[in-house]
């Protein structure tokens, strides 16, 4: 599965009936053995759960104590298919999927660079706000490689990079993708609020914007607007047969809908969840959200939602995966 942001925003799942398979509503706080039990989400940074969201692990242990309210980035942490990156302090740190106690190893320093970072298919891609390189890290290996250069604004929201390898990059102002052989960038979208995440399945290309949902069918040269209730578009992932958004609607609440027509046509499954639902993810044919109270998970396509790990400080989880782990982390710090 794939997901994408800025640097970064993000947030999870199961079913409310009897037969459902996961567990009740007392196993969510707790955790693997050789962990600390979770009485609340208040002081831990990242959590990490392998079933399904029935128990949770705390595993901000081993980053460094500067790390902090000012150390880590908001939305700084993504999953790839190896594990999960976290940017905090003055580096990026790594976290293996199969590590079955807290154990983060040091990727890189930043030297005070303004750096975002964003997943791949294929690694990690970086883009410096100083000088308007985007940098990519390939899976297994160390180094990073300049693969585009002078992208001029300085409000970059998402950097992205489609499935035929294009790189686009989301601002305030719209979307831009390369032309001229990576030489120069072309706006293909403009937005007055600005273009969000994006994701893709099948060659379909979506995106949430201020304005709605916006989708292109031609590799992101041109782009229509599918949805246009309310502002303020949260989060756009693939999921099994399509996609899944999170808008804001004319009731200012945050609506959570799927697409199973290529992001035609769009259905609410929010029915149960708060009003404020900020990310959501999938392992398998169950569904992840993180809201104002904490986590919930649904394991019947969004019908009934069931909280799994509660937030008894509203602050928000931003969710991601790795194979069939959920990885959570507070959203604090700045940029």
């Amino acid at each position: 599965m794939k997901t994408y942001s800025f640097i970064f925003f993000a947030f999870f799942l199961l079913a409310l009936n009897q037969a459902s398979e996961f567990r009740p509503s007392d196993s969510v706080v707790r955790v693997k053995q050789n962990s600390t039990v979770i009485k609340s989400v208040t002081s831990k940074m990242v959590f990490k759960s392998v079933d399904g969201g029935r128990t949770w692990q705390d595993i901000t242990e081993g980053l460094p104590d500067n790390s902090g309210q000012k150390g880590f980035m908001i939305g700084g942490g993504f999953a790839t298919n190896d594990g999960f990156f976290l940017r905090a302090g003055d580096g990026l740190f790594f976290n293996k999927r199969n590590s079955a106690v807290p154990n983060w190893s040091k990727e890189i320093f930043f030297s005070g660079n303004r750096v975002g970072i964003f997943p791949s298919e294929t690694g990690v891609l970086a883009f410096n706000y100083n000088d308007g390189q985007v940098l990519q890290m390939i899976n297994g290996k160390k180094d990073w490689l300049p693969i585009h250069r002078n992208f001029l604004p300085k409000d970059v929201l998402t950097v992205f990079e489609a499935d035929n390898g294009i790189v686009f990059i989301g601002t305030n102002t719209g979307l831009f993708k390369p032309v001229d052989g990576g030489k120069s960038w072309k706006q293909v979208f403009s937005a007055s609020k600005g273009v969000r995440k994006l994701a893709e399945s099948g060659g379909v290309l979506m995106g949430v914007t201020q304005k709605g949902i916006i989708r292109s069918t031609d590799n992101g040269d041109h782009w229509n607007l599918v949805t246009s209730e309310g502002e303020h578009g949260m989060d756009i992932q693939r999921i099994n047969g399509g996609f899944a958004a999170i808008t804001e609607s004319t009731e200012r609440r945050y609506r959570v809908r799927t697409s199973h027509d290529d992001g035609i046509t769009w259905q609410s499954i929010d029915e149960g969840l708060p009003a404020y639902v900020f990310n959501i993810v999938q392992i398998g044919e169950n569904l992840f959200c993180s809201h104002q109270n904490g986590i919930s998970g649904s394991s019947d396509h969004g019908k009934t939602w069931k909280l799994l790990l509660p937030s008894n400080d509203h602050k928000i989880l931003n969710l991601s995966v790795s194979g069939n782990v959920i990885y959570a982390m507070r959203n604090v710090g700045g940029c």
